[in-house]
C-alpha cells in the first residue's frame, strides 16, 4: 500500500513561489489500477513525480508499506526507484543506438531478470528484437518502453500520458497491453492522463484541480481499451 499524507510542493521562492500541491492525502492499494485526471496545471504530473520518488515534496509523507520515501537520502531514493517502481512517459526515452532487445535488457539487468525476452514477446515485438528505435513506429517504440519498464519487475508502474503522442488505434493497443500485463503480473498501476475516457478502465479514479484532490471514485466494472470512447 502507498499512503500519501498532506503532501505539499512548490517551486520558486518569495514573490515568485508557485504552490503546486496543496496538502494531498490518499491511499493506493496494492494491485490497484489508478487513473489521475486533471486539466493542465492541476498538479497531476507533479503528484505522480512525488509519489514515485522522482521528486521530494516540501512537506508530508509518502509511505510504501510503512517506509517513508520522503525521508530517504538521494542514494537510497535512487535504490528505491531501481528496486520498486517502473516508469512510462509520453516520450519514449529509448537509446537510438541500441536494439529493441538491448533497450529492454537495460531494465531487466536492474532486476537481474533473465526472462526479459518473454516481456518483449508479450508486447508483440518478438519479431523485432534486432530492430533499432528509428526503424519502429511510434506505437512500437512505446511498447518497447513498456517492456523496458516491466522487465524491472516493478511493484508499481507509473505512467504519465502514455498515449498522448499516439493515434487512437495505437493508443488502444498500448492500453490493452498494459491492462493485460497488469492482470498477469499483479503490479499496481498509477496513470496520469487528460483523457476522461481512459478513466473508465481504472478501478480507482482520482480527480485533481488546483493542486488538490477534488474527488475519488471507483468503477465497479472497468472497461477494456476497446470498449471506451476516445
Amino acid at each position: 500500500m502507498i499512503e500519501i499524507k498532506d503532501i505539499k510542493k512548490s517551486y520558486g521562492s518569495h514573490e515568485n513561489k508557485l504552490s503546486v500541491l496543496k496538502g494531498i492525502s490518499t491511499k493506493i492499494e496494492d494491485g490497484d489500477f489508478v487513473v489521475i485526471l486533471g486539466a493542465s496545471g492541476s498538479g497531476k504530473s507533479t503528484f505522480l513525480n512525488v509519489i514515485s520518488g522522482l521528486e521530494y515534496p516540501d512537506s508530508g509523507s509518502v509511505r510504501y508499506d510503512g517506509r517513508d520515501i520522503t525521508r530517504l537520502s538521494d542514494g537510497d531514493l535512487t535504490l528505491f526507484r531501481k528496486e520498486t517502481v517502473g516508469f512510462i512517459f509520453q516520450q519514449y526515452y529509448l537509446l537510438p543506438h541500441m536494439t529493441v532487445e538491448k533497450n529492454v535488457r537495460m531494465g531487466a539487468d536492474l532486476a537481474g531478470n533473465s526472462d526479459y525476452r518473454k516481456i518483449i514477446k508479450s508486447v508483440g515485438l518478438g519479431e523485432k528484437l534486432r530492430k533499432y528505435p528509428g526503424e519502429l513506429s511510434g506505437g512500437e517504440q512505446q511498447r518497447v518502453s513498456i517492456a523496458r519498464a516491466l522487465a524491472k519487475k516493478p511493484k508499481v508502474l507509473f505512467l504519465d500520458e502514455p498515449t498522448g503522442a499516439l493515434d487512437e488505434q495505437t493508443g488502444r493497443q498500448v492500453l490493452d497491453y498494459i491492462s493485460a500485463l497488469q492482470k498477469e503480473h499483479g503490479f499496481t498501476v498509477v496513470m496520469v492522463t487528460h483523457n476522461l475516457n481512459i478513466a473508465q478502465m481504472a478501478n480507482t479514479v482520482i480527480k485533481m484541480n488546483s493542486g488538490k484532490i477534488v474527488e475519488i471514485s471507483g468503477n465497479e466494472a472497468p472497461k477494456t481499451a476497446y470498449e471506451i470512447g476516445w
